[in-house]
């Protein structure tokens, strides 16, 4: 599971790629970026959602659209259909095909404002997923050139979607490879072992830096310190299992990494506004 600056494929038959992503086991956490524009349409799905600086959960039929070059992952927690696999269906949408496309047409102004606010990451409203959803999962079965028309069919739609909430809460700068590779290997470190415990001094290790250039880098890159992260990961799960999951309270505190109830019911409502018990009655599937 190691995070990687991602090559995306050129397509034979199309000038944009996409892939219809089927996974029985789940989604994996690979943080990873390319200079693409990324649309994935997540579907039979639950769990976490990260972007840049984001951590926050995913439902099935979730709808984002990320920039060039941002860092992000999705990592599932649950199926909604236990017999069926997790689907990401994924369209890459180069800088240079995104700027023909939106130059050479007025009718394109709302397409490329859309595009310029991606560059934080754009999570699309319930609705508007809803209304585009079949568009998409049909034009994956469609030849290239239905296929084109049908992808800026979904773009036009999707920019009339003013409700679209940013993501990642400031746009990172880039960083030297090292600093990425180091980086790249904390988080993922983080990722398998946030819920047993972990040490800055151990990171630090893993990064091959003191523990202060670990503080430095951490949070050049992500906006935030080690310790708020693995905060907000572990909530970030809890929610996942709150409102997927009829498992007790207490059990998912302990999954999670907590020994004390009462410090995860603490962190909980400090970073939600709400109980564990209040979200779960909010957003919680009913038996």
């Amino acid at each position: 599971m190691k995070p990687f600056l991602e090559k995306v494929p050129p397509p034979g038959d199309a000038s944009w790629p996409m892939l219809n992503r089927r996974l029985d086991d789940g989604i994996p956490f690979q943080w990873h970026h390319h200079p693409e524009y990324e649309l994935t349409l997540t579907l039979n799905s639950r769990g976490q959602r990260f972007v840049g600086d984001h951590i926050g959960s995913y439902d099935d039929g979730d709808l984002v659209l990320v920039g060039p070059n941002l860092p992000h992952s999705w990592s599932s927690a649950d199926k909604i259909d236990p017999a069926a696999p997790h689907v990401a269906l994924v369209m890459w949408l180069r800088a240079d095909w995104v700027a023909a496309l939106t130059s050479a047409f007025v009718e394109m102004r709302g397409v490329a404002d859309m595009l310029d606010r991606a560059a934080a990451g754009l999570r699309f409203t319930e609705e508007a997923a809803r209304r585009v959803r079949p568009v998409i999962e049909r034009l994956f079965g469609e030849p290239a050139d239905e296929r084109l028309t049908s992808l800026i069919r979904v773009l036009a739609m999707l920019a009339r979607d003013r409700d679209a909430q940013p993501l990642a809460t400031r746009v990172l700068p880039r960083h030297s490879q090292g600093d990425r590779t180091r980086i790249d290997r904390v988080l993922d470190h983080i990722h398998l072992n946030y819920a047993s415990g972990l040490s800055v001094a151990g990171l630090a290790e893993v990064a091959a830096l003191s523990p202060s250039g670990l503080h430095r880098l951490f949070r050049r890159h992500t906006g935030s310190t080690v310790s708020d992260y693995v905060i907000r990961l572990k909530i970030g799960e809890a929610c996942a299992m709150l409102s997927g999951t009829f498992r007790p309270i207490a059990h998912i505190a302990d999954a999670v990494g907590y020994a004390s109830l009462a410090n995860f019911n603490r962190q909980f409502k400090a970073l939600k506004g709400m109980t564990p018990r209040a979200y779960r009655g909010r957003f919680g599937t009913s038996p």
